[in-house]
């Protein structure tokens, strides 16, 4: 018998209305959609169900995600599964932390209603981020570190798909280099700004401020943090892992890869869209992958009760 992780997906799969029906339906889902309003002092049930345009905007967006995957989280534990190992890209990796025990959900609401906030504000004007399809990771390394101003990876996601961070003059510079270098597509992100880059590192001291103020409890069950790909077997290391990982760059793939390799062969992921299942095919199409995103995905965790 194989191993199962949990994971988390980040920013950009939002929509409005997700994790609606876990709410209405199950009690500790509204619990927990709930906790997430108390917690951030915003009407988060209003933010995820309701029109809106303030889900995209990151300071509200993290909480908005975030209550949404704890609720969905919380549903599958009650089907009595649980994981051998957890992960989450990027703001994803706080769902990991409420999985693996780490930190408790009102904790998690609390910090990530402050990480949105940061990252919000520590955005400079003319900031980018782009996807660069169909290139080979060190070719795109290379030309980062050869370009004149601050652009950087951001996220290595799976297989060709890698995504660049920085300076908007700097990124637009590294595009025509990728693309003369024989990159398919660069696609910009529509997002407001360039997370996971040196630009951030002073809104990842202030979340640094903002995570003294919680109790980081022993790891009941393992995790691998985005910064360094590798488990996290000292909770004396969390903290800081957390405030680099703002302007790091996030280590999916190989996350993922030194899970397979640890015998993890079912991937679980709990959240809006199917944006890990859909890395996961790049990265090894021989894993199962299983997605709880409405009420009705629960029945397919049947067979591993």
């Amino acid at each position: 018998m194989g191993k199962t992780a949990f994971m988390f997906p980040g920013q950009g799969a939002q929509y409005v209305g997700m994790g609606k029906d876990f709410y209405e339906q199950i009690p500790v889902c509204r619990e927990m959609f709930e906790l997430a309003g108390k917690a951030s002092g915003l009407d988060v049930v209003s933010l995820c169900f309701e029109e809106n345009e303030q889900i995209n905007i990151t300071e509200y967006t993290q909480i908005a995600m975030l209550a949404a995957e704890v609720a969905m989280l919380k549903a599958v534990e009650e089907k009595g599964v649980k994981p051998d190992v957890t992960g989450g890209l990027s703001l994803g990796e706080y769902g990991a932390l409420v999985a693996s025990g780490v930190m408790s959900p009102e904790d998690v609401f609390r910090v990530v209603r402050k990480r949105g906030i940061y990252m919000q504000e520590a955005v400079p004007q003319g900031g980018a981020m782009v996807a660069v399809l169909g290139l080979d990771t060190a070719v795109i390394e290379k030309i980062c570190e050869e370009t004149e101003g601050c652009v950087t990876v951001a996220n290595y996601n799976c297989p060709g798909q890698i995504v660049i961070t920085g300076e908007e003059g700097a990124a637009q510079a590294a595009v025509e280099k990728l693309t003369a270098a024989g990159a398919k597509r660069c696609v910009k992100l529509n997002v407001s700004g360039p997370f996971h880059s040196p630009l951030l590192v002073d809104a990842g001291k202030k979340l640094a401020a903002e995570l003294e103020k919680v109790e980081i409890c022993d790891i009941a069950i393992p995790y691998i943090a985005n910064v360094t790909a590798d488990y996290v077997t000292d909770k004396g290391q969390v903290k800081s892992l957390l405030e680099k990982q703002v302007s790091s760059s996030v280590k999916w793939q190989q996350t993922v890869e030194r899970m397979i390799a640890d015998g993890v062969d079912t991937f679980i992921e709990i959240g809006p869209g199917k944006t890990l299942s859909g890395f996961m095919r790049k990265i090894n199409r021989d894993m199962k992958v299983i997605n709880i995103e409405k009420v009705e995905d629960l029945s397919k965790l049947d067979e591993l009760v």
